[in-house]
């Protein structure tokens, strides 16, 4: 019976966990276990928005942490961006571009190693490396399941994921109309991504981005090696748009100093207003219900008509 009773459990949780985001407008397409020849499988969940049409052309948002994207009641925390709510609002109001979201899951235990931007990681010494490879959470769990694979993970969304979403959906296939977009990790991963691939994505959304890398602030030689890295490789303010911003709560109060080391990075590069924002949120925490909130503004300054 004990046997049963927990099979019945897990039964329950894997039905949960796999079950269909379900969106306030619009539709979710689901394409389940997406193989890549770079990173291990995963659920690519996309968005299309209501009276979406093959006889028309949609900008395309590419999302980190896609399972918190749309659907409340399936995530670990019962939080969720609302990307449908937010988008929707926007479209029906002509604020932006007609466009499509694709939530790309994170790797589980993976997701610190996918996400961690690896050419900076990579000028680190190999004690400092060593030393992060041994970093954990407060719970004691250890940060990186694996090594840092971060251009894998991009290889894998710029050579195999968005031609897949290129050929079976009508979209704009334009560095103008491609946008990346994430929070905390999600959010140095999307710098990353606009800096390596410049010609393929047009605008980043980096929401809280997690400058430490780690969870503390203090004798951390990882927010330098990110500032030289940004300095080295930011893309043209021609042809690109980059937002930022930050929190002053909970993980949030750590971004501060990092980010306005960032800042300056952009102005010295001829960022303005027209091409870059970066913004203080007091009293916002590090969650998806604080990014949900202000989640129209990047998406408006990115895909603004």
């Amino acid at each position: 019976m004990k046997y049963f009773i927990v099979l019945f459990f897990v039964l329950i949780s894997n039905a949960t966990f796999a079950q269909l985001p379900k969106v306030a407008s619009g539709s979710i397409r689901r394409f389940e276990n997406f193989e890549s020849k770079y990173v291990q499988a995963r659920t690519i969940d996309v968005w299309l928005p209501e009276g979406y049409s093959p006889n028309q052309k949609y900008a395309v948002l590419y999302m980190h942490d896609g399972q918190m994207l749309y659907d409340s009641t399936t995530t670990w925390n019962k939080q969720e961006w609302g990307v449908d709510e937010v988008l929707t609002k926007l479209i029906n109001n002509r604020e932006i571009k007609n466009c499509i979201v694709v939530g790309v899951w994170n790797g589980g235990k993976l997701r610190h190693s996918e996400y961690f931007p690896q050419k900076p990681f990579e000028t680190l010494s190999q004690n400092q490396q060593d030393t992060l490879y041994k970093a954990t959470r407060s719970n004691g769990q250890i940060l990186f399941a694996d090594k840092v694979q971060s251009d894998n993970y991009l290889k894998f969304l710029v050579t195999e994921l968005k031609p897949f979403i290129d050929q079976t959906f009508s979209t704009h296939k334009n560095q103008a109309n491609t946008f990346i977009a994430g929070s905390s990790m999600g959010g140095l991963i999307s710098m990353y991504a606009i800096c390596e691939y410049p010609k393929v994505f047009g605008g980043a959304a980096c929401l809280s981005t997690h400058w430490t890398g780690i969870f503390r602030a203090n004798n951390n030689p990882i927010p330098e090696a990110f500032m030289h890295y940004l300095h080295t490789n930011l893309p043209s303010p021609k042809k690109h748009k980059i937002y930022f911003d930050y929190g002053t709560a909970t993980l949030d109060a750590l971004y501060k100093p990092f980010q306005e080391q960032a800042d300056a990075i952009m102005k010295q590069k001829r960022y303005t207003p027209k091409n870059w924002q970066t913004k203080e949120f007091v009293g916002q925490d590090h969650s998806e219900k604080a990014w949900n909130s202000r989640l129209h503004l990047p998406i408006t300054f990115l895909l603004g008509k």
